[in-house]
């Protein structure tokens, strides 16, 4: 049991193939939601939105190849992530269940909602989950360098200590201006190692297959787009690094012609793509939340 924020979480695990999958659960008495992370996050990514929807009975799995899921072997990909998510609800004995994704973990909740419609109902879709086809022989690995680039080369760095670690932190652009519990709390999961060869616990094969899957996957890039995928898309006004280009405008989700009736989108002002999970933007993500609960 671990104390992330002002909501006391606690550890489970969840079978799955070839092992066993890490979840941090903030129990509540209302309805079950599942929240996805990004491609080298984890599951206390989403302390915060617990921290604002209490009451809510909240599952956050570590993804196939990060922290505590670190282990799990591959293959890995989008549907991977998809198969180990329905084995969470079938553990839980859930029925059904909503998701909330966040950057690639909204590429998941899409894709899932898209095969299992029965069992995802409403999807909350934060800064993620609507993708673009990339031009013909594009090279994904070169793509997925530009686009994430710093984020891949954190999982080849190693730290002497934990103190210098959440250093590197505090000096990140977009996250160090929200530095506080919750994000402390997220950064260090993702620590594993000895001292003075701290590391990220991600493992690198798992992002360049989900990365890959998330730029360029034909069924991964539809899914946002099929009828039985319903629920909201919010987007952060400024990018990975805090700076002013974004993941989303305006212009790239008109042109993407999504159904407003089934997935309406806007932009949630004042934030980067890492801040939208963080206080005081998550409180317009758990709304988002709440309200897929009621319609779900």
């Amino acid at each position: 049991m671990t104390t992330s924020g002002s909501a006391l979480a606690r550890d489970l695990t969840a079978p799955v193939r070839g092992g066993r999958l890490a979840v941090t659960r903030w129990p509540g008495d209302g309805p079950p939601v599942v929240a996805l992370h990004g491609i080298t996050a984890n599951s206390l990514a989403f302390a915060a939105l617990a921290d604002a929807l209490p009451g809510v009975d909240l599952h956050a799995p570590d993804l196939r190849g990060r922290a505590g899921s670190a282990e799990l072997p591959g293959p890995y990909g989008l549907g991977a992530h998809v198969d180990d998510t329905v084995a969470l609800l079938d553990h839980l004995g859930l029925e059904r269940a909503v998701l909330v994704g966040h950057s690639m973990g909204a590429f998941v909740a899409a894709l899932a909602a898209a095969r299992h419609p029965d069992r995802f109902p409403r999807v909350v879709l934060v800064d993620g989950g609507l993708g673009f086809p990339p031009p013909g022989g594009t090279d994904i690995d070169a793509l997925l360098k530009a686009v994430i680039g710093p984020a891949m080369d954190r999982l080849s760095m190693t730290f002497a200590s934990a103190e210098d670690y959440l250093a590197f932190f505090r000096a990140h652009p977009a996250l160090g201006p929200h530095w506080g519990p919750h994000v402390a709390g997220y950064v260090t999961r993702d620590l594993t190692g000895r001292a003075p060869e701290l590391r990220s616990s991600c493992v690198l094969d798992a992002v360049r297959a989900d990365g890959a899957d998330v730029l360029g996957d034909a069924e991964t890039l539809a899914a946002v787009h099929q009828p039985g995928v319903r629920g909201e898309l919010l987007w952060a006004e400024r990018g990975l690094l805090d700076e002013p280009r974004a993941l989303y405008d305006a212009g790239r989700v008109a042109a993407a012609a999504l159904d407003p009736a089934r997935m309406p989108a806007r932009r949630i002002d004042g934030t980067n793509h890492y801040s939208v999970l963080f206080p005081p933007a998550v409180e317009e993500v758990a709304a988002a939340v709440r309200e897929a609960l009621a319609e779900g």
